[in-house]
């Protein structure tokens, strides 16, 4: 038996025939992601809200990847009534021309941070990130497992944060209706994520699905540090050299999204695992990590998944 040919991120395996969904795939890491993705022959899906941006991604990655098989449709984590909507209209997408009727794996990136107070609330009554990083995520992933279950080896690839290491939930207050902090209800959004990445996988093995779930994160990555995508992506002379120390600790979003492109195409990446950066979680190749302790807790993993099902009505295991 030949040994495993070691993992490079810059000369990844053809993906010719897959196809794979990146929420959030017109900006930041999930851009390159898609991209990255492109490259190896798969059909990428740009999930969106800005048709207009979703757009500008796609003729970028058009222009760095000849030939690429990119799409885009339009996705509002936020406005959970629209996701089933939104996998009808990818069901359809994937379907022209006929033949193409499952997703191999989707990337559950996108994600929104809010920097300064005040507290804001999704159109459905939920705190904004929590109910659009974690909530719509888990509605989205709710609707998408058909299509999943129907790929020979479907995926879902979770993208959570580094910040979410030094993060504990409040089950009592998952909203941050009584103690609200931008950057903690933004860390604690993403935990969520995480938790419900490792425990949706849990859930699909006792019910014997042929899916998997993977949770990984980008370390450090900087806007500073990513090269120029323009117009999606612009970096200044100034920007570089600013951020030229910091190389030493983080990277860019480039680098960032190697452990999500490795867990949709590495077939040694199985479920339940997590990714994230090399050297000291925060740069360099993608590796396996150890589960964090905190996200072991399997007793706060039920109960956010007791709450999430509450709050949305679904239950996608």
């Amino acid at each position: 038996m030949s040994p495993t040919p070691r993992w490079n991120v810059r000369r990844l395996p053809d993906a010719e025939g897959r196809v794979f969904l990146v929420t959030g795939g017109n900006a930041g890491i999930g851009y390159f992601v898609a991209e990255q993705l492109a490259s190896t022959g798969a059909t990428v899906v740009l999930g969106s809200r800005s048709s207009v941006r979703a757009e500008v991604a796609l003729a970028s990655i058009r222009a760095r990847v000849p030939g690429a098989r990119a799409k885009a449709v339009r996705l509002d984590l936020a406005d959970l009534s629209s996701l089933r909507t939104t996998v009808d209209s990818l069901a359809d997408l994937l379907a022209d021309p006929p033949g193409v009727e499952h997703l191999d794996a989707v990337v559950l990136n996108a994600g929104i941070a809010l920097d300064d107070p005040p507290r804001g609330e999704t159109g459905d009554g939920h705190e904004l990130m929590f109910g659009t990083n974690h909530l719509g995520h888990f509605v989205l992933t709710h609707w998408l497992l058909p299509l999943l279950a129907a790929a020979p080896a479907g995926r879902v690839v979770t993208t959570g944060s580094f910040a979410a290491k030094s993060e504990r939930l409040d089950l009592d207050d998952l909203q941050s209706r009584e103690d609200y902090r931008p950057q903690r209800a933004y860390g604690r959004s993403k935990l969520a994520q995480m938790y419900f990445g490792l425990e949706l996988d849990r859930r699909l093995r006792a019910a014997g699905s042929t899916v998997v779930s993977v949770v990984v994160h980008p370390g450090g990555a900087l806007d500073s540090l990513t090269p120029s995508r323009p117009p999606v992506h612009v970096r200044t002379t100034g920007a570089r050299l600013g951020a030229a120390p910091a190389a030493l600790l983080v990277q860019g979003k480039d680098a960032g999204a190697w452990p999500a492109v490795r867990a949709v195409l590495d077939p040694a990446v199985g479920g339940g695992q997590l990714w994230g950066p090399r050297v000291f979680g925060l740069r360099g190749e993608p590796r396996r990590e150890t589960v964090w302790d905190h996200l072991a807790d399997r007793a706060v993993a039920t109960r956010l998944w007791d709450a999430s099902r509450d709050l949305t009505g679904v239950d996608p295991a």
